[in-house]
């Protein structure tokens, strides 16, 4: 029976990319995008990739937390038992704008949705699944401001941008130290400068192929990993040093408890 991994933001990019190479591995692919046409289109790219891949389309906008919620609950009754979920879906936004939860649309998108989304799996995931998170090198410039997390007073597309990935650097951090004593796994990554529609939004540069981009993201998916890996961050398919901000245990417990309030969802440590 293959393995099942659920990608986000899987309609284009790296995550599209990942969608593919992991289709030729011979995984069941849970595919999730936001616009039902592309989500097609995506689906036929797949399919013509790697043929007879069993596919799954997933529908949910990230800037809408019940639209994540019911995404999770369909999934958890429709039986489906997870061996990986790939945090790919992402966003860099230019100018400050709200979703109609009310948070800013990097901050939800880029961490509250995922928080929510893995807690609300919890029941679908195998003993040993595969949390990763797709978070960047940027996340060595991000800051935490406790105050005002949805940087309302002094925001700019920068700062939101790496403060999110430095979430998600502290999320997969809480993550594992709640579940220590389990197998299950949590990872975080930086997938490279890559030429997306995210890299073009945000920083007008060209980088390296998808191809390139989806590498790490895959290997944590699909290859034997050593345990002491668990909880950690990587580059190029090899565990990499975290900021400083990164490694604070206070910082992560917080931002869990914040995460917490503003979604509703938990995931209570192993008693």
């Amino acid at each position: 029976m293959p393995q099942t991994v659920l990608v986000t933001g899987a309609t284009d990019g790296i995550g599209l990319e990942t969608a593919k190479q992991l289709a030729r591995r011979g995984f069941r692919v849970m595919v999730h995008g936001r616009n039902p046409k592309r989500l097609e289109t995506c689906l036929h790219e797949i399919r013509s990739a790697a043929p007879g891949t069993e596919l799954e389309p997933w529908l949910a906008d990230f800037g809408s937390l019940d639209q994540v919620r019911k995404m999770g609950e369909s999934i958890v009754q429709s039986g489906s038992k997870l061996d990986a979920v790939i945090h790919n879906a992402g966003v860099f936004m230019n100018q400050y704008e709200e979703t109609q939860d009310g948070f800013e649309t990097t901050f939800q998108v880029n961490h509250l949705a995922p928080f929510l989304l893995t807690c609300a799996l919890r029941e679908s995931l195998n003993p040993t699944a595969r949390i990763i998170v797709v978070s960047s090198i940027a996340h060595w410039r991000g800051q935490m401001n406790w105050k005002d997390l949805n940087l309302k007073n002094g925001f700019t597309a920068y700062g939101a941008y790496a403060a999110s990935k430095l979430c998600n650097v502290l999320f997969v951090n809480e993550l594992h130290r709640r579940n220590q004593g389990t197998p299950l796994q949590a990872y975080s990554l930086h997938p490279g400068v890559i030429s997306t529609k995210l890299l073009r939004a945000g920083f007008s540069v060209v980088g390296s192929r998808v191809e390139e981009g989806a590498q790490t993201s895959v290997y944590l998916a699909s290859e034997n990993l050593d345990p002491a890996w668990n909880g950690e961050y990587f580059v190029d398919s090899k565990v990499a040093e975290k900021s400083p901000n990164a490694q604070s245990p206070e910082f992560a417990e917080r931002l869990w408890e914040k995460s917490v309030s503003l979604t509703g969802a938990d995931w209570p440590p192993k008693s």
